[in-house]
């Protein structure tokens, strides 16, 4: 028996958000609405995500001593997420400047603060975490050597899935333990080393698991997603709702994804669901507090309606 369903290893930050009528051009100034500060980091946005769907939820993560700090300690509480591995101290906490169009469209730049000091020795310490989770799901918005401890930490049979959001070359230690691996067109990219690989997402996830992963699954936004394993490369549809703000969006479907593995659900499955979860969470400003709860994905319809074997727990 596991003690959670998901662990979530990654970032937490305080999100300042700022609406404008577009996003600024270089060397530009735009004015923009009033500023607003939600909970967020791409770590803690997961956990959140997970919390409302009903999965025994826990956070691996470095906040400050500050008052973003407690703001962010207080959304995940409040969500029902274990905070006990969430150190305090070392940095201010990480903080993501984020400006949203009127389309719903995002650009965030990140600055890490306690983040980049989650290390790979922190992850030792709470090696008891890591093993008494089913699943664990990790971002790059902290130190790569630390997912890589994380990799060595897990208990036999776990699932392992990562986001490598902001993306670089990972190791093959990495990769091989990715089940699945979750990207974008620019994330796969990246992490295909920028070589030419054509406009066709389905030859994109055959190159990504050729790269070591146990499985992949590639986000396309409103166009759906692809899933791709040993058995070959499905599409998965999107659902059709009215964008407000994608912000944490992604983190939305990643932690849905990571939950309905872990209780059960095939990839494909999984992914329908996670779909459902992303767009409804679109439908909303901010990050954390647009996440639907498992009710709310269940009144979307759509494919994944069949609950996926534990998810009652």
């Amino acid at each position: 028996m596991y003690d959670y369903d998901l662990l979530v290893v990654g970032s937490a930050n305080a999100d300042l958000v700022i609406g404008v009528e577009r996003r600024p051009a270089a060397g530009e100034t735009v004015l923009g609405g009033d500023l607003a500060v939600h909970p967020g980091g791409k770590g803690a946005n997961q956990a959140v995500a997970a919390a409302r769907l009903r999965a025994r939820t826990a956070l691996l993560a470095r906040v400050g001593d500050d008052g973003h700090g407690r703001l962010l300690l207080d959304s995940l509480r409040t969500a029902g997420v274990d905070t006990a591995g969430v150190l305090v101290g070392g940095a201010p906490t990480g903080v993501a400047l984020i400006t949203v169009d009127p389309e719903g469209d995002n650009s965030i730049v990140v600055s890490p603060g306690a983040n980049s000091r989650l290390l790979p020795a922190d992850v030792r310490a709470a090696a008891g975490l890591v093993r008494a989770s089913r699943v664990v799901s990790a971002q790059l918005e902290i130190p790569l050597e630390a997912v890589v401890e994380t990799v060595r930490c897990l208990a036999p049979g776990s699932r392992f899935v990562l986001n490598p959001s902001p993306p670089r070359e990972l190791p093959a230690e990495v990769l091989a333990a990715c089940d699945p691996l979750i990207v974008n067109e620019h994330e796969a990219r990246v992490i295909l080393g920028g070589a030419p690989v054509g406009d066709d997402p389905a030859e994109w996830a055959r190159l990504l698991l050729a790269r070591g992963p146990r499985s992949v699954v590639v986000t396309l936004g409103a166009r759906g997603a692809l899933v791709g394993d040993g058995s070959g490369v499905t599409r998965v549809p999107s659902v059709a709702v009215a964008a407000v703000d994608t912000t944490g969006a992604g983190d939305a479907f990643t932690a849905a994804l990571a939950w309905r593995l872990g209780a059960g659900a095939d990839l494909a499955g999984a992914a329908a669901y996670a779909a459902r979860v992303g767009a409804a969470a679109v439908t909303r400003r901010g990050a954390q507090e647009s996440y639907p709860t498992a009710e709310e994905v269940e009144a979307l319809g759509g494919p994944g309606d069949a609950p996926a074997p534990g998810a009652d727990r």
